[in-house]
């Protein structure tokens, strides 16, 4: 099996470091800049699965590095960075990145997060379905079933499923849902994608008050999550 390769993109050399052995111990290739520009050099000349982004670089913003790279890199980019402030959040997942990880971090979390992002760029079936323990999602038919039971959706509540499951363990935000569910002219009515966050699970999740399927990023938006 060929090993995912993964570039970092921090200043911080023991990050650096702490992250090459903890990426190579799990298995990963990886490769390692300091710079923006140093990053960016290496990624168009040996395209990484995955990018793992610091925002506070010395050469240049995070930020402006990150449009860069989705001018034509498409594989998952998660963000490591101390800055947590929500705004540098929702930007940064709005501007392409996959998720976004805040410093100090938990090893456990930082590998599940890359297995999850590098799982949503796998190719997919041609009649995919999404077998979730008891929730079954298929995209070519349009259906949903729990515990093998039918479950009826609304067309809106449906497109906002599918949203999810075709980009599972990705951050969504706020403004990326209402858009593409709604139309760029209801960014801002998030009581649209309250009432029908909560409708949806209503249908799909166990307990809708201790939602496993989709989860609330605070302020940021929701992550839909199909495996462990």
């Amino acid at each position: 099996m060929n090993k995912a390769a993964i570039l970092v993109i921090d200043d911080e050399v023991q990050i650096r470091r702490l992250l090459e052995i903890t990426l190579e111990s799990n298995h990963f290739n990886v490769e390692s800049a300091e710079t923006a520009k140093e990053g960016l050099r290496i990624a168009a000349s040996h395209p990484p699965d995955l990018i793992i982004l610091d925002l506070g670089l010395p050469d240049e913003n995070g930020h402006n590095l990150l449009k860069k790279l989705r001018e034509w890199y498409t594989n998952p980019v998660l963000i490591l960075s101390v800055q947590n402030d929500e705004d540098d959040i929702v930007k940064a997942l709005d501007n392409g990145a996959n998720d976004y990880l805040v410093k100090p971090f938990r090893t456990g979390e930082l590998l599940a997060r890359i297995r999850s992002a590098l799982r949503s760029t796998a190719p997919e079936d041609n009649n995919p379905v999404i077998d979730c323990k008891d929730l079954q999602i298929d995209l070519a038919t349009r259906t949903v079933k729990k515990n093998n039971e039918l479950v009826k959706l609304t067309a809106t509540e449906y497109k906002l499923l599918s949203l999810f499951t075709r980009q599972e363990g990705k951050v969504l935000t706020h403004q990326y849902l209402l858009r593409e569910v709604w139309g760029p002219g209801y960014i801002n009515q998030s009581q649209y994608l309250r009432v029908f966050i909560a409708q949806l699970r209503k249908k799909i999740e166990k307990d809708p008050n201790r939602p496993a399927y989709i989860i609330t990023e605070s302020g940021v938006g929701y992550r839909f999550i199909a495996k462990e």
